[in-house]
């Protein structure tokens, strides 16, 4: 026999075993006990990418908790009053025994249905259909009132992080803030000032580089295509280091910054690179906490039981953490893929990798989270993956820290680095206990972290806020109107009334 025939009958067996394994685990799935749930199911919920959840049980009752096979559930989404839709559907497969299911609508249309197939058996409740108008994320058509969308939305009452930021004003005076911030902070640092006003965004910027500036600019227009905000004016600093350094007990300047830490007293938003995530889910980005949650690696016994690193020379305990990976290469896998800061010390640290897709990053059971020129924005995904995250005790924060818990969600470590191999060695010496801890990680992550939670955050941050106002927000001098995108191709159609929210 030639090796090519050898290698075809292997393939084709393969495919064999694959296709009959994947028969034997849909067999024995219940499609009336299987779960369907999740706010994709629900046409007010409006997201770049909407999504549901599937979990697979047994005839039994019983939650599977290994993949069935990642063609299981087969997804289709159908409007009856047209031929066509453009929409696109992935089933990503958790491999937990639950799906993911993810969809993104490239226009607006009525009364979806949406069908959970198992061998063309339907799944739970389905086919689950989407009454009245189902809009898309570039349709401008606000709900009027914040409250209504709120409980659309299932927002939280309260989220502890912008309790704690806007505890620290009685009140903050629009007038005052946009004579004396651009004084204060315009000259050497780069800020936006933002106007909301009739649910219109308006913004001026200082300082040289403002480019950051399209991430703020994204996020509200997309919240103001959703709902009514209230009318609002605020300051946006768009570099990495949080700005406001004074006491508590000085005249404060309310900034709102993706960044937080335990020196600077300003108002914390999710960062732009989740914010960037959400909005471009299923759209230019491929690193988001959807796309996550379906590459996770290997099963945690499969895992590499060394602790994984890469990333770029902005910090000093960076380069001490290659340096303990060289002197413990059975413990750290660590290394830089750019130099930048310590151009100068690259024969030291370097030579330089290649870059590493970060789905590859969960072949490793420890995830190393370590400070770069702020708080490492790539916690968020490394939560949401299957690895245990060994996070750095840090004076920044995210928006989301707060509710974090050491030795719940993560396992800390020193900011010098100083515990790190001993904390491995735990790790190792308590596996289950460390599974435990990425799972925790993990279902904050999923539960906390999702698009619905982002817009939620955001649109509590600006109407908190918009509270503490004590003279009335206006479009100044300079200030130009930002557009909201137009598609000619697919416009929509607002049914909605035009009654607003009183403050």
């Amino acid at each position: 026999m030639s090796v090519r025939l050898f290698l075809l009958l292997a393939f084709s067996l393969e495919v064999f075993r694959c296709e009959l394994s994947g028969r034997k685990a849909a067999s024995v799935i219940s499609p009336a006990k299987t779960l369907v749930w999740g706010p994709g199911l629900e046409a007010d919920i409006v997201l770049p990418a909407r999504f549901f959840y599937i979990q697979a049980v047994d005839s039994s009752g019983k939650n599977l908790t290994t993949s069935p096979g990642e063609k299981t559930f087969e997804v289709k989404i159908v409007s009856p009053t047209e031929q066509f839709t453009r929409i696109w559907i992935q089933v990503l497969d958790r491999r937990d025994g639950s799906f993911l299911v993810r969809y993104r609508l490239y226009a607006t249309y009525t009364d979806l249905h949406i069908h959970v197939l198992l061998e063309a058996s339907q799944v739970a409740k389905s086919p689950y259909v989407l009454n009245g108008a189902v809009y898309h994320e570039g349709c401008d058509c606000p709900q009027p009132s914040g409250a209504v969308w709120e409980k659309q939305m299932r927002c939280p009452e309260s989220f502890a992080q912008i309790t704690r930021d806007l505890s620290l004003y009685a009140g903050v005076d629009p007038d005052q803030n946009s004579q004396e911030i651009p004084k204060r902070f315009g000259q050497r640092q780069s800020l936006c000032h933002y106007t909301i006003k009739e649910n219109k965004v308006y913004v001026k910027t200082f300082g040289e580089h403002v480019g950051f500036r399209i991430f703020m600019d994204a996020i509200l227009l997309s919240l103001t295509r959703k709902v009514r905000l209230p009318d609002v004016e605020f300051f946006v600093n768009l570099g990495d280091w949080p700005l406001e350094k004074r006491k508590p007990t000085d005249k404060l300047h309310p900034i709102f910054s993706w960044c937080g830490s335990n020196t600077t007293r300003d108002i914390v938003m999710p960062t732009y690179d989740l914010t960037e995530s959400v909005l471009e889910t299923m759209g230019r980005v491929s690193l988001d906490m959807m796309s996550v949650q379906a590459n996770t690696g290997p099963l945690w016994p499969q895992k590499n039981a060394t602790a994984f690193w890469r990333g770029r020379d902005s910090r000093q305990e960076r380069l001490q953490l290659v340096k303990l990976s060289r002197a413990h290469p059975d413990f750290i896998d660590a290394a830089f893929t750019n130099f930048f800061f310590f151009k100068h010390d690259e024969s030291l640290y370097g030579p330089l990798v290649k870059h590493v897709s970060f789905f590859d990053f969960f072949k490793y059971k420890y995830q190393i989270n370590i400070d770069g020129t702020v708080a490492a924005y790539r916690l968020p995904y490394l939560l949401a993956g299957d690895s245990v995250v060994l996070k750095q005790d840090s004076g920044y924060y995210e928006h989301f820290y707060n509710e974090l818990r050491p030795w719940e969600h993560y396992i800390p470590i020193k900011a010098n680095l100083g515990d790190l191999l001993e904390k491995i060695q735990w790790a190792r010496d308590h596996d289950e206990e460390a599974r435990k801890i990425a799972l925790a990680g993990q279902k904050f992550a999923r539960s906390h972290l999702m698009g619905d939670s982002i817009f939620c955050y955001y649109y509590k941050l600006f109407k908190e806020y918009a509270r503490l106002q004590i003279t009335e927000p206006k479009v100044r001098e300079g200030m130009e109107l930002v557009e909201q995108p137009t598609d000619d191709l697919f416009p929509c159609s607002c049914n909605r009334r035009t009654a607003k929210d009183e403050l």
